[in-house]
């Protein structure tokens, strides 16, 4: 572990894992959002949250863009962006229908699966593809081959599963998984189908990766770990269920500072801190700040991996989006 020295006076520490935050695919688009915001004015739609975190959604709210769950939803001739956690072809041509010029701001991470899927389908590959049920990024990808892909929720699911052919099976991944749970699953799966073969390169994203290699390091040690990030936020989630693993002695998830219980202090002198994939550090700040008004003012860095890793903005946003729109609208 990684580690700058605590002074040595107080027996309170805060062990602040990084990476956190924001990975490169949410810092992508949200500054898309930003950017479309500020290039085309406001109302700029969203479908579905940009990503899964609620203080980011509703300070994007405030700056104009409307956020709906379905295309249908948009009026026609206006601009759309879809979330970082990617939409089936079937939501492309529903925005093609009703005219509406869109900005795609999936993570290419998730596009990269995406594609993974496309290919196994074409050459009449059976996939299992690993994933919470429900989960937008999960319905995106299974939207790309539904006839091909099942659906495994978890190790439990494993014995559900049926294929045609056993020679002639892959498995892809929901990006933002727990990496142990995915290997018990992947393990699971291939005592049941030995020819199962992996997917070329590893699904789960990178900053999951780190985050949750972070939260490891320092779960033995924590009495309690916070993690900041929203409930609908699978990575969030998942680094609560890290940390308990580790060996925290308790965990929670919260979105901001105020939802902490100063009753998960008792006893406690050593918490970890960490954030989801999605969330901005000034909300992680302000827990620090908490910590530090009662007695945790010391902050060790528990140093996982460096991130240098970044993203271009969807290509769209190099377009005059509001003539397109104008003009998709004309074409009746």
């Amino acid at each position: 572990m990684t580690a700058t020295p605590a002074s040595p006076s107080s027996d309170k520490r805060v062990l602040l894992a990084a990476p956190r935050g924001y990975c490169a695919g949410v810092d992508r688009a949200v500054i898309a959002v930003e950017k479309a915001l500020e290039q085309y004015g406001s109302p700029i739609y969203v479908r579905h949250e940009i990503v899964h975190n609620k203080y980011v959604v509703q300070t994007l709210e405030k700056k104009g863009a409307i956020f709906v769950d379905e295309t249908a939803e948009v009026p026609e001739g206006s601009i759309v962006m879809f979330s970082a956690h990617g939409v089936a072809p079937t939501v492309h041509q529903e925005a093609a229908e009703r005219r509406l010029a869109t900005i795609d701001a999936t993570c290419p991470l998730v596009t990269k699966v995406h594609k993974e899927a496309v290919r196994f389908a074409g050459e009449d590959y059976d996939i299992l593809l690993i994933g919470h049920e429900g989960h937008e990024e999960v319905i995106g990808t299974s939207g790309e081959a539904p006839d091909h892909i099942t659906l495994v929720d978890g190790p439990d699911d494993v014995e559900n599963v049926t294929v045609r052919d056993e020679s002639k099976v892959v498995w892809l991944s929901q990006t933002t998984l727990s990496v142990d749970e995915t290997m018990e699953t992947v393990d699971k799966l291939k005592e049941k189908f030995p020819k199962l073969i992996s997917p070329p390169s590893d699904d789960i994203c990178y900053a999951t990766q780190n985050r949750q290699t972070a939260v490891k390091q320092m779960g033995a040690e924590a009495d309690l770990v916070i993690v900041v990030g929203s409930k609908n936020s699978s990575n969030s989630v998942r680094l609560v269920e890290v940390a308990l693993g580790a060996g925290a002695k308790d965990a929670h998830l919260v979105d901001f500072a105020e939802e902490i219980d100063e009753a998960w202090l008792e006893g406690v002198s050593t918490v970890g801190v960490t954030s989801g994939a999605s969330v901005p550090e000034v909300l992680v700040e302000g827990v620090l700040e908490w910590l530090a008004g009662r007695g945790f003012e010391d902050v060790e860095i528990v140093k996982a991996a460096e991130e240098s890793i970044t993203f271009s903005l969807p290509k769209e946003l190099r377009r005059d989006l509001r003539a397109e729109a104008a003009a998709l609208s004309e074409k009746r």
